[in-house]
């Protein structure tokens, strides 16, 4: 059981376990606007919008995830991310990201071919959502 200055958090997708462990506070995208999770959080049922979970663990470390969507259950002492898709955010692929953010932005134009216009529109907040989070990684790499 964790401390009551932390907090477990798990990160999971059907790919696997991205992370297991206490955290001082987790940063979501939810649905309704971005949440910040510490411990002793109220529950918490909700959906994630593709963007970036942040987990700081309890010595200061940051975590970065880029999720493609999912759900997001808070308990007193734990927090689940359950993620359609998810990867380590210095794993995000940028130039696939671009390429997927082009073809989303042609296919929206073109509104012809074998993708619907809310595959297209996902398509792009995945991609736009990862290059977000690439932006924000060379920030505080400065």
């Amino acid at each position: 059981m964790a401390e009551a200055s932390t907090i477990h958090v798990d990160i999971v997708s059907a790919e696997g376990e991205l992370f297991s462990g206490d955290a001082a506070v987790v940063f979501a995208p939810a649905k309704e606007g971005d949440v910040g999770v510490y411990p002793r959080h109220a529950p918490l049922l909700t959906l994630l919008k593709p963007g970036e979970v942040r987990v700081q663990t309890p010595d200061g470390v940051e975590h970065h995830f880029f999720v493609g969507g999912g759900a997001l259950e808070v308990q007193p002492n734990r927090v689940t991310v359950l993620a359609d898709t998810a990867l380590r955010a210095k794993d995000i692929d940028e130039a696939a990201a671009l390429a997927a953010k082009q073809r989303a932005e042609e296919a929206l134009r073109d509104r012809a071919g074998h993708i619907t216009l809310a595959e297209a529109q996902a398509e792009l907040a995945r991609a736009i959502a990862q290059l977000k989070v690439i932006q924000r990684l060379r920030k505080l790499r400065g």
